[in-house]
């Protein structure tokens, strides 16, 4: 914890901020993005009653609507042009991520560098497309089977109706995508945690309101209260302490005679492994998951078919299916990404040229068998914690109908961005100062 204060008063350093001209202009335009996201979020769809939508949310709000709004931002309680938020561009990196691993084209592309990656974002933009569409026209037609105490939440059904909610939330979609690819080339951290961040934030002032509210007409003890809020500091305290957990691996390079009477090389390095080396991913991933076929479910309702009604019944936030498949899915997960971001072999030949070794381990294959073998270990206490984490609170939220900003999954995802994003910014401030001496440098060269 120490550490990770250091860091964030490191980087919040405002007399570094003063002179790194160019950090300043990407903070300036990821709040502009931000600020933009939240401005979609209050555009209403057309041809919808606001507030007839207002008393049919209200009535699901414990369920796995509930959910699907707080990474919405909102959006999906009003009615918004970002009803679907980022969530279809998620589901579409898990299927491409997901085909890479067993095709063979995409594999190839993969492994082409830049080029194959920039096909492989144009394939996952396509069926974000696709997705989209998939789920608004779902969408369209259960608000069109819904209806609350004063009517219809639709003013006026019909193709009209189901063409311009496809286009509209589709559009909002892509912009946001769009939004998000931006954040992240030419803003502060990555645009599309970003943007699932600060929906999560925007209700926290809501919730806590919501909460207290709770208090005071006696719904919720005041000593529960208390202990809500303490276990959600202690959550984020444990969030900190497991991000930052790594475990290093002792390198060591070979003496070099250099010019005859020379000794160089002879230093010793560490490889950092961290615990939890898929990070926030693994949840988001299982939640968007889970929330793709409950969506359309959760709008039929009763005047659905039966089979959907079962499945979107068995999905139902807090229920034993739901349990299991979100922990399945965040283990699951947890070991399918580390194993693309992390390569064994890979890292394994790469200390072999630069004549590196692991003290007591072969250089070569039994360095990358030594590597899997440690990565398997951490990865499987990572998945568990990730587990852990994000479920053990999602029960007692589900039995007692605490608000869902104060469930594991949104404090891991509001921890673990916060905490990425004032890395990116302690990078860039270390680089501005690395900059400024390389300047200094140069001009007494000159001068002298």
């Amino acid at each position: 914890m120490a550490s990770a204060a250091e860091q964030l008063a490191s980087a919040i350093n405002f007399g570094a901020f003063a002179k790194a001209t160019e950090l300043k202009k990407r903070i300036w335009f990821t709040l502009g993005c931000l600020i933009v996201y939240r401005l979609g979020t209050y555009v209403p769809l057309p041809g919808i009653d606001p507030a007839i939508m207002a008393q049919i949310f209200a009535q699901q709000r414990g369920g796995i609507l509930g959910m699907f709004n707080m990474f919405a931002g909102g959006a999906l309680e009003r009615m918004s042009i970002f009803a679907l938020g980022i969530l279809p561009y998620i589901s579409a990196s898990i299927i491409l991520q997901l085909m890479t691993a067993v095709s063979p084209t995409l594999e190839q592309l993969k492994k082409e560098g830049e080029t194959g990656r920039k096909k492989i974002n144009q394939y996952t933009r396509y069926l974000t497309v696709v997705l989209a569409a998939f789920q608004a026209w779902g969408m369209a037609i259960g608000l069109e089977a819904t209806s609350g105490p004063n009517g219809s939440a639709v003013i006026d059904p019909g193709w009209f109706f189901r063409v311009t909610t496809v286009i509209t939330i589709v559009g909002g979609t892509v912009f946001l995508m769009w939004l998000g690819e931006q954040i992240t080339s030419r803003g502060i951290g990555n645009g599309i945690s970003l943007i699932i961040f600060v929906g999560i934030i925007a209700g926290l002032p809501s919730a806590l309101a919501a909460l207290f509210e709770l208090g005071r007409t006696g719904a919720m003890s005041t000593p529960f209260i208390l202990l809500l809020l303490v276990v959600a500091a202690a959550v984020i305290t444990f969030i900190v302490f497991v991000e930052r957990a790594q475990r290093r691996i002792l390198v060591q390079y070979p003496k070099r005679m250099v010019g005859g009477n020379r000794m160089f090389g002879g230093e010793s390095s560490h490889l950092p492994l961290k615990l939890n080396t898929a990070g926030v991913i693994p949840a988001i991933f299982a939640s968007s998951l889970l929330l793709l076929p409950a969506t359309i479910g959760s709008f039929a309702g009763q005047g659905g078919p039966e089979w959907l009604i079962v499945i979107t019944s068995a999905l139902g936030y807090g229920r034993p299916l739901h349990i299991a498949l979100y922990v399945a899915l965040i283990v699951f997960f947890a070991f399918f990404y580390t194993a693309i971001v992390f390569n064994p072999q890979e890292t394994a030949e790469n200390l072999k040229k630069h004549g590196g070794f692991v003290p007591g381990i072969r250089p070569g294959q039994r360095t990358a068998e030594y590597l899997d073998y440690v990565l398997t270990r951490l990865t499987a206490v990572g998945a568990l914690y990730l587990a852990a984490v994000c479920v053990l609170p999602e029960i007692l939220i589900s039995q007692y109908a605490v608000p869902f900003y104060f469930g594991g999954t949104s404090l891991l995802i509001v921890v673990s961005v916060t905490m990425d994003t004032v890395a990116q910014i302690q990078s860039h401030l270390i680089a501005h100062q690395y900059e400024g001496l390389i300047k200094k440098a140069r001009l007494r060269g000159r001068r002298g």
